[in-house]
């Protein structure tokens, strides 16, 4: 396990960039799944007093998979996985460079560091640094989903699909979402507060500490609390990202959670939840295995550079 004291915020923020890109294009298939079942809809015909009436229906994670082996094959997919990628690299770079700044200037205030964070200090560390990766990041995720939910055929870049939104929709299309998005800061806290408490208990309890595989599966489980309770705003922040081309759709959260609730029913907030939990767990597992591991080479590589310049050192003073 690396040293949180002893590596520095940028090593972690990289590792952390470095991780979240191989662990999203592993898991990308099951975010455009996830995606197409949360803003998606194909119409019904039905009968009502002799007139012919339609209604809208979200479309099931199987019809998704379905749709898109038919008309986009497989690479329908990996569409927007460009800009997931710089969504999720931009994340956790920012995220992670404030959460472990912020986390070693606690620890290093407090006179027994090895304990590492409280429940109380992991919530307000991951609090700030998630507000302030939310405003860091929503345009990238705004673009993100627009490409997925229109698929591959209209082979938009993010920087293309950015220019797009500000040029059609204005610059402050850029932050729609930003109210669940802030909201969602619960979903890191929750995650990373019971990834600390568990990486605490194996530090204290295991000789040699937290391990990569360890790590795998505390992250994995702290990602599971986190998304399983804040998924139905998931769902607000993914159908507030898309453009209003309907009088009828709303414009604040409050209002697209009337909608949902009086269209679709409670079931509304959780479409594509299965599939949004195996991607967002195994995304989470992946992350952190990589992150360990890429962040305890940079620690393994800097104590040899240091114990190299620390003999140079010694070799100068006695030629002195």
């Amino acid at each position: 396990m690396a040293d949180r004291l002893e590596v520095d915020p940028a090593t972690h923020s990289v590792a952390a960039g470095i991780g979240g890109a191989l662990s999203m294009a592993v898991t990308y298939p099951l975010v455009t799944l996830s995606t197409l079942a949360q803003t998606k809809s194909e119409k019904t015909t039905g009968s009502k007093q002799g007139e012919e009436a339609q209604e809208e229906k979200r479309v099931s994670t199987l019809a998704a998979a379905k749709y898109l082996l038919k008309n986009e094959g497989i690479l329908g997919f990996y569409s927007g996985l460009e800009s997931a990628i710089y969504g999720v690299v931009l994340n956790n770079l920012v995220y992670y460079y404030f959460y472990e700044a912020l986390a070693k200037l606690i620890l290093n205030r407090k006179k027994k560091a090895k304990n590492g964070l409280t429940p109380v200090e992991s919530i307000l560390t991951g609090a700030i640094a998630g507000c302030i990766t939310v405003f860091s990041t929503n345009p990238i995720w705004v673009a993100n989903t627009r490409i997925t939910v229109k698929g591959k055929g209209n082979k938009m870049s993010t920087l293309s699909a950015l220019k797009d939104i500000i040029k059609t929709d204005g610059i402050k299309t850029l932050f729609a979402g930003v109210l669940p998005a802030l909201i969602l800061v619960l979903n890191p806290i929750i995650q990373y507060t019971i990834f600390e408490q568990l990486k605490n208990l194996i530090n204290k309890t295991r000789k040699g500490g937290l391990t990569s595989t360890h790590a795998f599966f505390i992250g994995a489980l702290g990602k599971l609390a986190a998304t399983g309770s804040t998924y139905p705003y998931i769902t607000l922040k993914a159908r507030m990202h898309l453009k209003d081309e309907s009088e009828n759709k709303p414009t604040t959260i409050w209002g697209w959670m009337k909608q949902i609730y009086q269209q679709e029913g409670i079931q509304g907030f959780y479409n594509g939840i299965s599939v949004k939990l195996s991607q967002s767990v195994l995304t989470a597992a992946f992350l952190f295995y990589f992150k360990e591991e890429l962040t305890s080479l940079s620690a393994k590589m800097l104590r040899v550079v240091r114990a190299q310049h620390q003999r140079a050192k010694a070799l100068r003073l006695v030629r002195k």
